[in-house]
C-alpha cells in the first residue's frame, strides 16, 4: 500500500493505492460515510464490474448505495447531466456534511466533484477511481469540469476531494485501449519534469501494459506523488507550476474538439499525440534535440498510442485546429501559453507563441 499525501493548507486529504480497496470500500471510507444511505455516482460500465461488490461491502457495514448510474463517455459531462445529478442528491437530501462517492474514470469524477462543489454551496466527496487515467491524473488536485458547446472544461471549480481510493485491480476489468490512453499521462509526468521516470516508462512501459501489478503501483504511486508536488504549490494554477501538468493537451483537446469529443479519440490518446507535437514543436523552435523527439515519439509507438497526426485522417487544415485553440480555458489577454520542453523532463511555459506559426506547423504534421 502506499499513502501520498496532498499537503494543502486547511484540507489536506490522502490518496490510497492499494489492490483490494473497492472490494472493502467500506472500511476504506471509515467514518466519512455518516449516514446509512451513501449516494454513488458511477456509469454502466463501471457498475456492471464492481456494483455488487461494492454494495456488498456497504451492506456488511451497514450501509446502503444509493446508486445514480450514467451513460459512459465524455458527453455524460453536459449541463443536463450535471442539472440532474444536482436535483437527485437535493432529493436524497445531501448534506455539507456528508460525502458522495464519485466511482469511475475522469468523466465521473469531473461531473461528480462539480456537482459536489456547486451543491450547497460545496459538499464533501471521494474520488475512487476505476481507470489508470483517473488513478494517476483526474482525481487528484481538485480540478472539477463539464463540456460545453465551445469545448472541453470550459464550466467547473476547483473542489478538493476528501480522499482518492486507488485500487489497481480496476484495471483488469479495463479494456487495453482504455489503459493504454491512461499510460499516456504516466509518461506525461517524465516528459514534463523527471527524465528518470521517462527512462522507467521505457523499460517497464510493456509490462505495465501488459498486466503487470507491481508496474502498474508503482507508475500510479509515483505519478500521484509527482502531481500532489506541484499541486501543494499551485493549487489553482496561478504561479506556472501547475500549467505544467498540461504538457500535450493544449494540442490535445483541439484533437479532441475536431473528432467531437467521441471514441474515436480517447482524451489519454489526444495527449500522447499533444505530447508528441510539443515535442516536435519544440524542436521546430530549436529547443528540443531530434533524437529525444524520437524517442518520444518511439515510446508511444511501442505502447500503439497515437504518434503520428496524419494517421488520425482528420480531413482538415491547421488553422481549425488553431481556432479549436482558442477556446482554450488557458488563453490570457488574447494570447495561449503552450507548454513546451527543451528536453526530456525539462518542460516550460511558453507565452511568446504565435499561433500562425502553430497552424502552419500542424499543416506539415497533417500532410507528413
Amino acid at each position: 500500500m502506499a499513502v501520498i499525501a496532498v499537503s494543502l493548507a486547511g484540507r489536506p486529504y490522502d490518496v490510497r493505492v492499494e489492490r483490494g480497496l473497492l472490494g472493502d470500500i467500506a472500511a476504506a471510507c471509515g467514518t466519512r460515510l455518516r449516514k446509512t444511505v451513501v449516494p454513488i455516482v458511477t456509469d454502466a460500465n463501471v457498475h456492471a464490474a464492481w456494483g455488487v461488490a461494492i454494495e456488498a461491502s456497504l451492506l456488511a457495514a451497514g450501509k446502503r448505495p444509493a446508486w445514480r448510474i450514467l451513460p459512459p463517455g465524455e458527453k455524460t459531462k453536459s449541463w443536463e447531466s450535471l442539472s440532474a445529478l444536482v436535483d437527485w442528491l437535493l432529493e436524497l437530501e445531501v448534506e455539507r456534511g456528508d460525502h458522495i462517492i464519485a466511482l469511475g474514470g475522469g468523466v465521473i469524477g469531473d461531473l461528480t466533484g462539480f456537482a459536489a462543489s456547486i451543491l450547497k454551496r460545496g459538499c464533501n466527496f471521494i474520488q475512487v477511481p476505476t481507470t489508470l487515467l483517473a488513478q494517476v491524473d483526474s482525481s487528484v488536485g481538485g480540478k472539477t469540469a463539464i463540456n460545453t458547446a465551445a469545448g472541453k472544461n470550459l464550466v467547473g471549480a476547483f473542489h478538493q476531494p476528501s480522499l482518492v481510493l486507488a485500487d489497481p485491480d480496476a484495471l483488469d476489468t479495463l479494456p487495453p485501449r482504455e489503459v493504454r490512453a491512461g499510460y499516456a499521462e504516466v509518461v506525461k509526468y517524465g516528459l514534463l519534469g523527471d527524465a528518470a521516470f521517462f527512462d522507467w516508462c521505457e523499460a517497464n512501459g510493456t509490462a505495465l501494459l501488459a498486466g503487470d501489478a507491481q508496474a502498474r503501483e508503482t507508475a500510479i504511486a509515483a505519478s500521484v506523488e509527482a502531481k500532489a508536488r506541484v499541486v501543494a504549490e499551485d493549487e489553482r494554477e496561478t504561479t506556472g507550476a501547475r500549467a505544467l501538468l498540461n504538457l500535450g493537451h493544449t494540442f490535445g483537446h483541439a484533437l479532441e474538439a475536431q473528432t467531437g469529443f467521441s471514441d474515436r479519440l480517447l482524451h489519454g490518446e489526444g495527449v500522447a499525440m499533444g505530447m508528441v507535437l510539443a515535442a516536435r514543436y519544440s524542436a521546430r523552435r530549436g529547443l528540443m534535440a531530434a533524437a529525444e523527439v524520437d524517442r518520444v515519439s518511439a515510446h508511444f509507438a511501442a505502447t500503439d498510442l497515437p504518434h503520428r497526426l496524419s494517421a488520425l485522417g482528420l480531413n482538415c487544415a491547421g488553422e481549425t485546429l488553431v481556432q479549436h485553440m482558442l477556446h482554450d480555458k488557458k488563453m490570457d489577454a488574447g494570447t495561449l501559453p503552450f507548454v513546451l520542453m527543451r528536453g526530456i523532463g525539462a518542460a516550460f511555459l511558453a507565452k511568446d507563441v504565435e499561433l500562425a506559426d502553430v497552424a502552419q506547423f500542424l499543416d506539415a504534421e497533417l500532410a507528413s
